[in-house]
């Protein structure tokens, strides 16, 4: 009987394929994990800049509006609770954006600014 390989997860019949559970290893032989900087939060390879943008509505002070920040949700939960405990206001994360109650808009812009994040400002 021959030996054929009828089915293989892995280059050369390797069976150490993304389905494997096996670690992927990189060529020094140590496991391929992501950099740092993209575990961390910290922007990587950003393409498009962080909107902040003010939205008023027909209750309360109207709210501030954080958009495209392209960080784990758990990061962002992480983020909101660090700008609500530093300003002293409500907020939420709705639809991958984070909502801060009143008008924050230099606040968040610098802090982002300082935490590497291209930021575009919408509006006044």
């Amino acid at each position: 009987m021959e030996d054929k390989i009828v089915y293989s997860t892995g280059p050369g019949g390797d069976p150490a394929g993304p389905s494997s559970g096996k670690p992927k290893q990189s060529p020094e032989g140590t496991p391929a994990t992501k950099p740092s900087s993209q575990r961390a939060g910290k922007p990587a390879g950003q393409s498009e800049p962080v909107r902040i943008s003010f939205r008023k509505g027909h209750k309360g002070s109207g709210m501030t509006v954080i958009d495209r920040l392209r960080i784990h949700p758990g990061g962002k939960e992480e983020l909101l609770k660090k700008f609500k405990k530093r300003l002293g206001v409500g907020g939420t994360v709705k639809m991958g954006m984070l909502e801060l109650q009143g008008d924050h808009r230099d606040f968040v812009e610098n802090e982002l600014a300082s935490a590497g994040y291209k930021v575009r400002r919408i509006g006044g």
